[in-house]
């Protein structure tokens, strides 16, 4: 690639950024509904039209928050999975860190929640589409390995036969616990349950299940 092609792409990128940036901060202070085209494009002080010209609709341009939220939420997984010893307690630090995250990034939490819950042609997806699967199947990578090595450790059950459905269904049951414990806050006080206790007390019940079959409780941390 030539000098001059190399600075056109590389401004175009700038650009494709700076419009990113600016719809989280739309979305930080509007619900998706509500928030337009016009005010993104307004907040990157680009025109409206070169807005289009990078991101067909404002679908298109949730997904490409999505991405950085995954691949955001992959890095914290790393690191937090890193300051662990055993698989058990890596895949239990995933769960509390994907917790945080959603505190620390209500943004991202609430674009993957859109994600989540719409559908999409599989046959014909978009590049954007493509490039959130393949953030998230990132994501879900540091999960599937994080269990191989309790598998091999032992702190883990060795039975787990199918280590991609296991950090799947982690996901779904960490992805609901933090919007439950988020929508139905007041109601959780109310019958004494303080939120942060509820979501430690569920993350120890489903690693539970990742314990080994002898019965013998999975040592914590190493």
């Amino acid at each position: 690639m030539e000098r001059s092609q190399q600075r056109r792409h590389e401004e175009k990128e700038q650009r494709r950024e700076a419009i990113i940036d600016a719809a989280e901060q739309v979305l930080a202070t509007s619900d998706f509904d509500s928030a337009r085209m016009e005010e993104v494009a307004k907040v990157a002080r680009v025109s409206r039209a070169l807005v289009y010209l990078y991101f067909k609709n404002k679908q298109e341009l949730d997904l490409a928050i999505c991405v950085r939220a995954l691949r955001a939420l992959r890095q914290h997984f790393v690191d937090s999975a890193a300051r662990h010893a055993t698989g058990y307690a890596k895949v239990a630090s995933l769960g509390h860190t994907y917790i945080q995250f959603a505190k620390d990034f209500p943004v991202y939490f609430a674009v993957l929640s859109r994600f989540e819950s719409h559908p999409f042609d599989t046959l014909e997806p978009s590049s954007t589409e493509l490039a959130v699967f393949e953030a998230g199947s990132a994501v879900h990578a540091v999960t599937v390995e994080c269990l191989q090595i309790g598998m091999r450790d032992g702190s883990i059950r060795a039975d787990l036969e199918q280590p991609l459905s296991a950090a799947l269904s982690l996901w779904a049951f960490v992805h609901g616990l933090i919007q439950i414990a988020h929508n139905k806050q007041h109601f959780l006080e109310q019958v004494g349950i303080p939120p942060t206790q509820y979501t430690d007390y569920a993350i120890d019940l489903v690693m539970r299940g990742l314990r080994p079959v002898a019965g013998t409780r999975a040592p914590s941390d190493a």
